[in-house]
Order: structure tokens, then sequence, then C-alpha cells
């Protein structure tokens, strides 16, 4: 394949060109999004994607698929000697690095993505005007057969009146490309590149739609009828991390944030002898979001599944939502958003390829610090960050810089998980306060009743005869103390002092190895279940789901769980006591058990 340099004008030679259609572009949008680049690029407030469908005969029936493809702008055009290097492969006007100041950069965006699409692309661009519009044009046949081996010289020509009455207008300086000979597209109809089009350009655009400093427009027409408009509207910015308002998110989270923000760091990275800042931003679902009925099934729930992931930000515009950090099995992970944004100078650092559509170094050291147990040893072991980004960097290794980055997203993303389920514990607990029965703490509170008859004394009893708002003061001020949100505490704390129980239990992430801790106050015993043991999954979790709807093979896989989950926690103190040494400590042990014994003898005997 002839090389192409600044002074020669080749393109791909015929037996070369079929195999740079090959050019990895994920489908159509992405390849659209690649001449949308350059219109931001070159300054454009308006971009038009147009599609232009034919009717056709098939064996059954008639029906319209698209025959041509144009981006239209009103950016600020390119000059005949710029056009002519429009259509070169590797060849560009940003491609040193001190000309990296924006969105575009390799010199392949348009001649990659134009033939990975189509068989012919034809280029107008202006600069003073329609009427002083220049044409080139790339057509792979006459690549293939010989007829061309250098790009010719744009010649001033008229815009086919096609487009003159397609787009919606046309600045004083401007370029449009159309994409023919359509033999590579993934979607046949206007409607469906459309609608596939639309979550993505939307996502990838969305700072610079939101701050309204470009509009896109995406638009379909009939050729045989051109006054027809069968699709017209524009996209509206699509936050996968949920913090922008007036987005493409369904009611009631399309004018209003459906996300709260969590954190935002920015790191100085240096590289190349210079200072570089990646912005990291995190957000966790509002908890109205999740109290709504549904939540994950509604139109809302199923938005935020499809942008699930760490957003990954270049210039402003969207690379990719990596997801080596998601727990896939888990959908619950919708309900967070990661952004990390990051500037072109960056790219070699970040690995970004040359389709704009993935980060691959950064991509790499995420899944490394998501699956590779020698770095995650390596930490626990006592070595610190630093120890181990001198370690990577002393093997050469060109992401060390990006570890950072890298476990402080994951060490949050940890917390966010926890806050996202004492949310659902929160509901769960007051809806079963709310519906059910407290079976257990009332049985639990007749009994102790009983054993302070028999001189049984605990230290949550002096407690008793406050009256009743200050213990319920008491023991809302002990729940959110220990962790627990306010609503839910306030929520349990007026159960249980209006039932007169003894007992309450409430989840919490304690920052600590046990199940659970006792916190006596205002009279109860409140018992906080730590949802950061293993334990809390195995055995509360499981059982305090509503199972009311629950199919019987799922509801036989919970209890099995919570099995397995009881069997491990006896088998884990057995193992505590025959590790203690003889003496003091494990006859307190032995004792402790048998003591703990008698009570839940007494307890669950009655129950």
């Amino acid at each position: 394949m002839t090389v192409i340099s600044s002074d020669q004008s080749y393109v791909p030679a015929h037996l070369a060109i079929e195999a740079m259609r090959d050019n990895g572009y994920k489908n159509t949008a992405y390849a659209v999004a690649e001449l949308i680049d350059n219109s931001i690029q070159a300054n454009a407030n308006l971009v038009q994607l147009i599609c232009g469908e034919r009717e056709e005969e098939l064996a059954t029936r008639r029906t319209k698929r698209i025959d041509k493809i144009a981006i239209l702008d009103n950016g600020s055009g390119m000059s005949p000697e710029v056009l002519r290097m429009a259509l070169q492969f590797g060849n560009g006007t940003r491609l040193g690095k001190t000309n990296r100041s924006g969105i575009g950069r390799f010199g392949m965006g348009l001649p990659a993505s134009s033939i990975s699409q189509c068989r012919r692309v034809d280029v107008w661009s202006w600069q003073n005007g329609i009427e002083n519009a220049y044409h080139i044009y790339l057509d792979i046949e006459e690549v293939k057969k010989g007829e061309r081996s250098i790009m010719p010289e744009p010649i001033k020509e008229t815009i086919p009146s096609l487009w003159l009455k397609a787009g919606e207008e046309f600045g004083k300086s401007g370029t449009l490309v159309v994409w023919s000979n359509l033999d590579r597209m993934m979607w046949s109809k206007a409607v469906t590149l459309i609608d596939n089009s639309e979550a993505l350009i939307g996502r990838m655009y969305r700072k610079f739609i939101n701050e309204n400093t470009a509009k896109i427009r995406m638009s379909s027409f009939d050729i045989s009828n051109i006054e027809e408009y069968t699709l017209d509207k524009y996209a509206l910015p699509n936050d996968p991390i949920y913090l922008m308002d007036k987005t493409s998110c369904p009611e009631p989270y399309n004018n209003e944030a459906m996300f709260n923000p969590f954190d935002e760091r920015t790191f100085t990275i240096s590289f190349d002898d210079e200072l570089h800042d990646v912005a990291v931003r995190l957000s966790y679902a509002k908890e109205e979001a999740r109290l709504k009925t549904n939540a994950g099934a509604s139109p809302f729930g199923k938005h935020a599944a499809k942008n699930v992931g760490i957003s990954v930000v270049r210039a402003g515009r969207e690379l990719e939502i990596d997801q080596s950090l998601v727990l896939q099995y888990n959908p619950t992970e919708r309900w967070w958003g990661v952004e990390v944004e990051f500037p072109p100078s960056l790219d070699e650092l970040m690995g970004v390829t040359n389709n704009k559509q993935s980060a691959r170094n950064f991509a790499d050291i995420l899944n490394m610090v998501d699956k590779d147990k020698d770095l995650e040893s390596l930490l626990k072991s006592g070595k610190s960050y630093d120890q181990v980004k001198a370690e990577l960097e002393e093997e050469g290794d060109p992401r060390a810089p990006l570890l950072e980055i890298a476990i402080y997203i994951k060490n949050q993303l940890s917390v966010i998980r926890d806050l996202l389920k004492q949310q659902t514990s929160g509901m769960k607990n007051n809806e079963r306060h709310k519906t059910k029965d407290t079976n257990a703490e009332k049985t639990a509170t007749d009994l102790t009743v009983q054993r302070k008859e028999l001189g049984h004394v605990g230290s949550s009893d002096k407690d008793e005869e406050h009256p009743i708002e200050q213990k319920q003061t008491e023991i809302e001020e002990e729940l959110v103390e220990s962790g627990v949100d306010e609503e839910t505490a306030k929520q349990l704390a007026a159960t249980t002092v209006s039932n007169n129980l003894k007992y309450l239990f409430a989840p919490s992430a304690l920052e600590s190895d046990a199940l659970f801790t006792v916190r006596p106050r205002g009279g109860a015993i409140n018992i906080i279940l730590n949802t950061r043991h293993p334990g809390y999954e195995h055995l509360v979790e499981v059982l305090e789901e509503d199972t009311d709807n629950i199919p019987e093979k799922e509801l036989g896989e919970r209890l099995h769980k919570a099995s397995e989950g009881l069997r491990l926690l006896l088998m884990a103190w057995a193992r505590y006591e025959d590790e203690l040494p003889d003496g003091l400590m494990k006859d307190n042990a032995q004792n402790a058990r048998n003591d703990w014994g008698r009570v839940a003898k007494s307890f669950l005997r009655k129950y």
C-alpha cells in the first residue's frame, strides 16, 4: 500500500482499499460520529444527519431503504488545499502533538469512516458562501479498477439541489459529506439508524449539546418526494452519570437529574515532561428514584441499564462506556455513574485508538485493578500505591500513572455500592414494618419481660421509663449515628416505640468485621446489621426480601443460600474456638457460646 505524505496525494492501492474498509467501527452510528467530530472541530454549532430513502420492490412488498446519507454542518469549511487532504488516509491538519486541542487528531476519520459504510463518498466545502463550494470525491470502484491512483484537485462545483432542499440551513461556510452506494450499513431504514444513533450521539456529544455549543439534527426524507420529511428531531443529551437536566432520560427525570453527585477529584499526571489534569466524577441514584415501584423495569430504569459503566471522555467527547469494573450479574450497577475526562495530550498514555472508540491502556489498568490478584495482594501485603506504581514504572509499564486513578475509582465504587444497598435495605425494612407483623420482635420482647421478672437485668432496661417522645428521639439518634439514613431511622424508631418493642433491626455499612453490633438506646436493643459482611447477603438480605411473587425455583435457591450461609457461620465459630489457646480465652468463648445458647433456646422454643 502506498504511504501518504504531505507532498503525495496517493489513495490506497486497489489491492489494499477493501482491507482498509474493515477498520473496526462498531456500527454505522460510530462511523457517523467521526464526521460529527470533524464538524464540531470546525466550530460548527449545527450538525445535520440527513438520510435520503428510496422505495424498493421486494419479493412480496414495497419498502423504503436508505439510499444516501449526508452530514451537513455550518463550520468553518475547508480551503481547496485542505479539502484535497481530507480524503487522504493518515493526513490532516492536527497530527502533531502541538496541534491537539480538540476532538480531532488522527487524519483517518473522514475517509476511514466513509469507506467502512459505502463505496463512494463526496465532499463539498465552502468558506465564502455555498456558491463558492469546492467538490472532491473517493470512489472505491475507480480505485479498484486502477482508474485513479492519486487524489485529484478539488473543483468548484454547485451543491446538488437534492441536498440544498434537504438541509435545514447552509451557513456562509460549511461542509457537506455524502455517502452513496451504501453496502455495509448495519441498519437499512432511516428510523432504525436514527433511533440507534440518537442514544449514542446524545451520549457522545452530551457536553456540547448541554452547553448549547452544538445542536445535532437528525432527519430523513423520501428522495422521490423531497418535501416529505418522515422524521425530523434534535438529539438530546444522554448523560450516563445522570447529573444533567433536560436530557433523553424518560419522565420524570427528563427535566431533572436522576442521580446525586458523590465525589469529584482531579488527578494531575506527569507525562512527556508536562502536567496534565484528569477529572473523575462519580454519582449515584437518588433514593426517590429507587423508591418508585419496579424502578429497574421502569422506562428510566431501562434507560440507565443501557448506560452502565465508566464513561471515558476525551476533550468533551465520549469515547466509550468501559465495563471493566461492572458487576455484570448485578442489576443494581445501573444506579451508579463514573465519568473520567482527559485532554488529547494524554492520547498515547490512555491508549486512544485511531477510530476514537476506546482508551485501551486505561481499560487495561482498570481490568488489572479489578481482576489481577497479584496487584491486590501487593497492596494488601503492606506495599503502598507509590511502591506498586514505582515497580510498574521500573518494568516500563506505560500505564503506571493511571494506577492511582483506577484504584480510586474501584474504592469509591465499593462505597457507592454500600450506599445503594442501604437504600434498598431501608426500603425493605420500612415496607416490612408498614405491612407485616413484627412477630419475632414481639416474641423476643415478651420473653425479655419474663427474663426480667426472673432477675435478668440488661443495660437497656434503665431507659424504658423515659417518655415516649424521648425514647423515640434517642433510638432515632442512635440509628443515624450508626450510619442508618434519617428517613429509615425515623420510621424504625416510630414503629418500635409505638408497638412497645424491645428489639429492632437496621442495616448499615459498618467499619467492622462483625456481622452485627448491639447498640442499646431509648429502652430498646438496637441490632445494627453490617451490610458489608458476607453473612448479610447470605442470611439477612436473602430472607428480608418480599417472597410473595418469587417463583418457587428462585425461592428454593434463596433458602439454600441461607442454609449454606448459616452452616458457614457456625463452622466459622467452631474454627474460632479451635484456634484459641487452651486456658481462659477458650473457656470464656465456650461459656459465651453456652450462655447465648440458653437464651436462644428460650427465644426459639416460644417462637
